[in-house]
């Protein structure tokens, strides 16, 4: 038998109470080479254990001469069923040599606590390391379920598949989608990755280029009807496209409503990309460093580089990425060249900026690029004390605006739809989103030279006002953040 356990070079043990879970620990320290005794108030039990070559003797734990059998052994495993037992056995344990390393069986919460306090240096609850057995079983088992559902879909693909990413994709979209195309190649199916919106941000450009990712604009598809397979990969902030949907694989509950036959949402992991890095090892795909680089970008893009909601699954996906990537090209993809564009909306951001306690708004004015907003809404978001941005500009007779938060307790996306939903269109999460405002009274205003700043000062106050309110912020002079 094989736990797939090392044990450290302590090479003597004693095991205190041998039922079920002390035998299984002590099978697998004697196949490792290790010195055990066993220590057992059953005689029939010490005697069988003794036929199977084990060293075992008769004693109460509960008493002393337990305590005296084994004070020259290292490490006690005090294991017995019955928790009263195991209390008295690690009191005189601790009575008589304070020195050895003590693991305690408990059965709830408060006996571990109680075994804690009496000195046990580890405390183990047999009944929670097999629920934490059995969920683990069940995750492995659903993946394996699912991807054999999924396999079965794509291989029934007689012409293309279409993998749709989000409007306007971030880097863990674009991720995702590369990792379903490797998916698809590797069962023999045929993709296009295509995306809506426009590739504005320099960084996901960059991302793009650099890893030879291709991507095709929806506008320059004259129809699908060549892709009998439809996949939306990290998608829910977008809008409803009208297709019929085959798969949905995203970390967000969709927006739209869809009915696809194959279904993987899991809002308990902080990224697309760590989902399909989870298919990328089901189903054994060979990982090219292309997509290996993109994925582990795709993961630390969504936490933040993992200082925000990250979780075990995404540390575990990046940490088998981490050997396959280019971290050459990762590098460049994290430091790429700011347009003139980008840099004038920056600084008109940071000029224009007013804070609220932590909340910031800022004024980019009339903007040609309004990718370089989201830029703007993120680099603010390094401002000391600020936990939450939103950078407005206009274009085509438009209000664009970008929020990012980084505090726990709103949702971004909920506020910009509350402020702005019944007059234009938001999309986003809890740290991320966005919102398109008509003019409205505005439009139709000729801008010049003479009245520019006046409509950007009517603009600005309307904007800023209606977002405070939702953000709850109580009206009053705000400041610029010195």
């Amino acid at each position: 038998m094989s736990m797939g356990v090392t044990i450290s070079s302590i090479s003597d043990y004693a095991i205190l109470g041998c039922g079920s879970v002390g035998y299984a620990v002590a099978e697998e320290l004697v196949e490792q080479g290790k010195d055990v005794l066993i220590i057992d108030r059953d005689e029939s039990r010490v005697e069988s254990l003794r036929d199977q070559d084990l060293d075992a003797r008769t004693a109460d734990i509960r008493e002393p001469e337990a305590a005296e059998l084994v004070a020259e052994r290292d490490v006690v495993l005090i294991l017995a069923s019955n928790v009263e037992a195991n209390k008295r056995a690690v009191e005189h344990i601790r009575n008589s040599n304070s020195t050895q390393f003590v693991v305690a069986r408990a059965s709830d919460p408060v006996s571990g606590d109680e075994l804690s306090e009496l000195g046990a240096d580890i405390v183990i609850n047999p009944s929670a390391v097999i629920a934490d057995s059995a969920l683990r079983a069940l995750e492995s088992g659903e993946l394996e379920y699912n991807a054999g559902k999924l396999a079965q879909l794509l291989e029934e693909t007689t012409e293309r598949l279409a993998i749709v990413t989000q409007e306007s994709p971030d880097p863990d979209s674009i991720a995702s989608a590369a990792a379903l195309q490797a998916i698809a190649s590797h069962l023999g199916v045929e993709s296009d990755i295509v995306y809506l919106g426009d590739m504005g941000h320099q960084e996901n450009r960059a991302f793009v280029n650099l890893l030879g990712i291709d991507l095709v604009q929806w506008d320059e598809l004259e129809d699908l009807s060549g892709h009998d397979t439809i996949a939306l990969v990290d998608h829910s902030t977008s809008t409803e496209i009208d297709l019929d949907v085959d798969i949905v694989i995203d970390h967000h509950e969709p927006e739209a409503e869809y009915e696809p036959e194959f279904v993987d949402i899991r809002p308990n992991m902080s990224s697309t990309s760590t989902i399909m890095t989870k298919y990328i090892q089901e189903f054994d795909v060979n990982v090219s460093e292309e997509v290996a680089t993109a994925l582990l970008y795709g993961i630390r893009a969504e936490t933040l580089d993992f200082k925000r909601d990250t979780t075990p699954a995404d540390l575990t996906a990046a940490a088998y990425l981490y050997p396959f990537a280019d971290h050459d090209t990762l590098e460049q993809v994290e430091s790429p060249s700011m347009s003139p564009e980008t840099l004038d909306v920056l600084a008109e951001a940071i000029a224009n900026r007013d804070v609220q306690g932590s909340h910031l708004v800022s004024n980019a004015g009339i903007v040609r690029d309004r990718e370089a907003l989201t830029q703007a809404a993120s680099h603010l978001l390094n401002l000391e004390g600020v936990t939450t941005t939103a950078v407005f500009g206009i274009a085509e007779e438009t209000i664009f605006l970008s929020a990012r938060s980084k505090d726990i307790r709103i949702n971004i996306g909920k506020i910009l739809d509350d402020a702005y939903g019944e007059i234009g269109e938001t999309a986003g999460h809890s740290t991320q989103a966005s919102a398109e405002i008509p003019l409205g009274i505005f439009t139709g205003i000729e801008i010049s030279a003479e009245t520019r700043d006046t409509f950007l000062e009517l603009t600005e106050e309307a904007v800023k006002r209606t977002l405070f309110d939702a953000m709850g912020v109580e009206g009053g002079e705000g400041s610029n953040g010195n």
